[in-house]
């Protein structure tokens, strides 16, 4: 079982933290990764920044221009998981887009992130069908590559993706963009159920999961959260970082909660 997989199931849901490196500026990345792990994140995502996130929601977007602006790079970036990993103990994503991989080396960008510390990879843009050259260099480096599925995602797209997702399935919540919302959309349970009727895989849902009550309720549909906007606005309005540990720990005690006896 890899490092990823092995923090999903025993009763408990996965909560994943979303964090854009360098944001907004290194010193606060390397405090805030350790408090999301001692308020009970699981994995931490941390978002290599970059020009053309067509993903991201305006959030992440404007994190990861001020992010560039402070002259975040893919190689800072690494720098950055590298020292993190002195004194955090739970798995590191790097969440990120195909073209900087591409500019720094397939092979060079898994090697060095793996001696880094990094468990697993996620790059929303990369198509699974054209992931061999990336999937091959991740795997020789022990690195999870985890694709993601979209409620619009066909019974073929879910085929192909769980054939090449591991660690887990990243489950889109919404057609659109990162960004935090209100409440559980009517359609995703039936989008779960789908994916969970063909994957082996854990399941995680992001994008939108803005409170504690909804991530809950998210959680009951899979095994686990991923927040990322939320945690960005709270670091903005309090850079003492005593809001996002307060949340968190919040955000952890209604999954908790909501996961006896499940």
């Amino acid at each position: 079982m890899g490092k990823l997989t092995s923090k999903f199931g025993g009763g408990r849901k996965t909560l994943i933290g979303y964090l854009t490196a360098g944001y907004p500026d290194i010193e606060t990345t390397m405090k805030a990764v350790p408090i999301l792990e001692k308020a009970g994140c699981d994995i931490v995502e941390l978002g290599i920044p970059f020009s053309d996130p067509i993903g991201d929601g305006p959030v992440i977007q404007a994190a990861s221009f001020r992010a560039l602006q402070q002259g975040m790079t893919p190689a800072k970036g690494i720098e950055l998981a590298s020292e993190l990993r002195r004194t955090v103990k739970i798995p590191l994503v790097f969440m990120g887009y195909y073209n900087p991989i591409l500019n720094y080396g397939i092979d060079r960008f898994c090697r060095d992130s793996a001696e880094a510390g990094i468990n697993g990879l996620i790059v929303p843009d990369l198509p699974p069908d054209e992931s061999d050259a990336l999937d091959s260099a991740a795997i020789e480096n022990g690195l999870d590559l985890v694709h993601l599925l979209a409620p619009t995602s066909t019974d073929d797209r879910i085929d192909l993706v769980v054939s090449k997702s591991r660690g887990f399935l990243y489950l889109v919540s919404v057609a659109g963009v990162t960004g935090a919302r209100e409440g559980v959309p009517d359609y995703l349970p039936g989008f779960v159920e789908r994916v969970r009727r063909k994957a082996s895989q854990p399941l995680a849902i992001g994008f939108g999961v803005s409170s504690p009550p909804q991530a809950a309720a998210m959680a009951a549909l899979a095994d686990g959260v991923i927040i990322g906007s939320k945690l960005l606005n709270l670091i903005d309005d309090d850079p003492s970082l005593g809001n996002l540990e307060s949340f968190v720990a919040e955000v952890r005690e209604a999954l908790d909660r909501g996961s006896v006896g499940t």
